[in-house]
């Protein structure tokens, strides 16, 4: 059976979920991200876009070019909230959901043909839905594949709906004349590589000489790229699988370098982290250490325990020894504490059970606090 593969990608997602709580946000250049000096542009506007400000961009550079911009750091559980109302929507228009972000999803339609007089009005329905329950715009990808779909549904945006014919012909009229750029992997290296060949659009990728692919990128990367080119992507919409890690990580305006505020902020993160984990039911073997230079040089130490946990002292003396063990020289620009390998059973260690349930009751005590008064509320 043919498969009806939809990519669903929210348009502008976090600005336009502001646009929709502050009427008077709409119509202005909003940029969200970090206000910092070392802020980045998380996402922003269309209304914004125009004056060439995108994701990723720097946020001092997106200042000097839009500066009659509305600038705000945005609020995640914000987002987190539409996310929810958007995925809901999702699940009821498909049985095989998938998501990429918080922001997009594939989403399988095989099979659903008595559902609507075709994909494409069943995608129109789906973006209506989305608009009537959120107020929020979807831009949607339909075809036989997922690459297809996901490069069909940045092609119109916003408010974007493209469908990809599903024969052979059909997809080479509409992926060959693309710039190379739009296949997943060729990243601005790769481009100008191909360039070098004199490979512009995905129909000259497919027309260049295998072996010469292979003499270039290897094996394995000219299989990937090659069957990429013809429109090729077998791969099933599959949804997630529960949560492999959970943690927190903070880029510091400017590097630290006193070893006491180091400890302060491995203790704060730790102390975020085994939060997070209580309230996620769960309890880490492995702790995970990430570390930053100034210079973007990046380390990551791990150390799996005798036995899981989720107290925030246990996570605190472990991401401190892997620190020191580190012994990184600079300034550091980033540090982050991440808990994974989750073990939710009860483990009952012989000589410490006493011990373990007066620290899980004190930690009860905190995190009712917490809860109550806001995580900041105890340090």
């Amino acid at each position: 059976m043919q498969r009806v593969i939809f990519h669903v990608d929210m348009d502008a997602f976090f600005a336009s979920v502001e646009q929709r709580e502050h009427p008077e946000y709409r119509g202005q250049p909003l940029i969200i991200g970090g206000l910092s000096g070392r802020g980045v542009v998380s996402t922003c506007s269309y209304e914004a876009r125009k004056y060439g400000v995108h994701s990723a961009m720097p946020m001092e550079r997106a200042k000097r070019l839009c500066p009659q911009g509305i600038f705000i750091p945005g609020s995640f559980p914000l987002y987190k909230e539409a996310s929810q109302e958007v995925f809901a929507i999702f699940h009821a228009f498909s049985p095989v959901v998938e998501p990429l972000s918080i922001d997009e999803a594939f989403l399988d339609m095989t099979g659903m043909e008595r559902l609507a007089k075709s994909p494409h009005d069943y995608a129109v329905r789906l973006k209506a839905a989305i608009r009537e329950k959120t107020q929020l715009v979807a831009s949607i990808g339909i075809a036989p594949n997922k690459f297809l779909a996901k490069i069909a549904s940045d092609l119109e945006k916003p408010d974007g709906l493209v469908e990809v014919p599903a024969d052979e012909a059909g997809i080479r009229a509409f992926l060959w004349p693309l710039p190379v750029s739009r296949i997943w992997g060729v990243g601005k290296k790769t481009e100008a590589r191909l360039h070098l060949l004199h490979v512009q659009t995905v129909g000259d990728l497919a027309k260049l000489a295998p072996l010469k692919l292979r003499q270039n990128f290897g094996e394995k990367t000219a299989q990937q790229l090659r069957a990429l080119s013809l429109g090729h992507d077998d791969r099933p919409v599959a949804p997630r699988g529960p949560q492999k890690s959970i943690g927190r990580e903070i880029t510091y305006p400017e590097d630290l370098r006193d070893p006491a505020i180091i400890k302060r902020q491995l203790r704060h993160l730790a102390e975020e982290v085994g939060w997070r984990l209580r309230r996620a039911g769960r309890k880490a073997r492995t702790i995970t250490l990430k570390c930053r230079r100034g210079d973007f040089h990046t380390w990551t130490r791990s150390k799996t325990l005798d036995r899981p946990t989720h107290f925030d002292d246990e996570i605190y003396a472990t991401a401190k020894q892997l620190y020191h063990d580190l012994h990184p020289t600079g300034g550091i620009r980033l540090l982050g504490i991440s808990g994974s390998n989750f073990d939710e059973a009860e483990e009952l260690a012989l000589f410490g059970e006493e011990k373990n349930e007066k620290k899980e009751k004190l930690y009860d005590v905190i995190d009712a606090l917490k809860n109550k008064f806001g995580k900041n509320i105890l340090k």
